[in-house]
């Protein structure tokens, strides 16, 4: 027997921002969603898989139009004419959605109950799948324990979208324990939540599969669904299968004892045809962090569009479209900063201020507690993106006062080495 488990595909949900800038992928951006659920329903009908699961966050809530429901019908219509049926329940996403629950989904498909779980068995596999959608966007009921006992004599499939004991990164919604998924004798546990592949338990196997297609920087890496295959013997065999069509990469390059902006970019240039190969052919979004301390930090960090620019220039020289660069983060140091004997005493002082409000995780509290009311006007799309720093992160902020260091010095005329 042989199944597909996925999970949070949010269904024409955009790549973040990505449309704004210029030069990005936007062609291979725009239906990315829809492209990698396509390579999912082609994985189901060339493995000729019994089943699929989905363990919710299936939609991002409110549709803009139908045109996401009725893309989605068509693709359950492929699975149904090959004789496949579909087990799906709501995730926190979907049940912010007013018009999920009203698509006319074909025969073979079914969406769970959010009132209480249900149990749908496919009598020629010996199977039995148990599900429960979310009623409300937010869901703090532990609902793992509301499930029934196994089904004897059937591979019992629980269906659950649930943050587990907590992940970064995501709302602890359905909590639960890891003995909460392996005390009743389930032999497989489909999760849905977090958007990394991940195997919480190994027996009986608990799994996350993660997100269909990676959205922001936060959601890097190869992305795709579970291939699950039970032997005659009882032996559950689980395989990642990646679907993405477009990859979000981070890429650090270390350029310490970097003289000039010219050599940090040929260090970047350097690193990326390992990069580009690892993940041939898709394209990548990255975002370039620069690390190490150098003499070019000035030069690099007194202009940040200036610079981005310039790396986005030298990437695409080397990669052409397989390659776009998001964003640029300095994590680079100057070479015995505070100690230069070529800075003014006001520049010498600025130094020591901003060193000392690094070091203080107090100050650094303060500081993004004085930056909330800002961070939670800006669009939700950029906070949760990782667009702007969250303002409770104090490695974040450091890296911010770094940036503004350098535009002060570059501002009140300290001297920086030429690029």
């Amino acid at each position: 027997m042989k199944f597909i488990h996925t999970a949070d595909i949010h269904l024409d949900t955009p790549l973040h921002r990505l449309e704004t800038y210029e030069g990005a992928p936007v062609a291979e951006i725009r239906n990315a969603s829809r492209r990698a659920f396509e390579n999912l329903i082609a994985l189901a009908l060339a493995e000729a898989v019994d089943f699929v699961l989905i363990a919710g966050d299936l939609f991002a809530g409110e549709w803009k139009d139908y045109n996401t429901g009725l893309f989605f019908v068509n693709q359950m219509r492929r699975l149904n004419d090959a004789g496949i049926p579909v087990f799906i329940v709501a995730g926190n996403h979907d049940a912010a959605s007013q018009v999920t629950g009203t698509l006319p989904y074909p025969d073979k498909v079914t969406l769970f109950s959010h009132r209480r779980p249900e149990t749908r068995t496919l009598d020629h596999l010996h199977v039995a799948v148990h599900g429960r959608s979310f009623a409300t966007p937010a869901v703090t009921e532990n609902l793992a324990v509301t499930y029934p006992d196994p089904l004897p004599g059937h591979f019992n499939i629980r269906l659950l979208h649930t943050s587990v004991t907590g992940r970064e990164g995501h709302a602890l919604y359905a909590p639960c324990t890891v003995g909460d998924l392996t005390a009743k004798g389930y032999d497989y546990w489909a999760l849905g939540h977090v958007h990394q592949f991940e195997r919480v338990a190994a027996d009986p196997p608990a799994v996350f599969p993660g997100c269909i297609q990676g959205r922001h920087i936060r959601e890097a890496g190869v992305k795709g669904c579970v291939s699950v295959t039970v032997e005659a013997d009882g032996v559950v065999q689980v395989g990642f299968r990646p679907l993405d069509v477009v990859r979000w990469v981070q890429l650090d390059v270390d350029v310490g004892g970097s003289a000039t902006g010219d050599d940090c970019l040929a260090r970047l240039q350097a690193a990326l045809p390992e990069l580009l190969a690892e993940h041939d052919p898709l394209p990548l979004v990255v975002r370039v962090g620069f690390t190490g301390v150098a003499a070019a930090h000035g030069a690099m960090s007194a202009d940040p569009d200036a610079w981005t620019q310039a790396v986005r220039a030298a990437a695409l020289a080397v990669g052409g479209e397989q390659v776009w660069v998001e964003k640029v983060k300095l994590l680079t140091r100057v070479p015995g900063r505070g100690g230069d004997p070529r800075q003014t005493a006001p520049m010498r002082e600025l130094t020591r201020y901003i060193d000392a409000l690094q070091a203080d995780e107090a100050a650094l509290v303060e500081l993004g507690g004085a930056l909330q009311d800002l961070y939670r006007k800006l669009p939700p799309d950029l906070r949760q993106g990782g667009a702007v720093p969250a303002p409770d992160d104090p490695a974040a902020l450091r890296q911010v006062l770094d940036e503004a260091r350098a535009m002060l010095v570059q501002r009140l005329g300290q001297e920086v080495p030429e690029r």
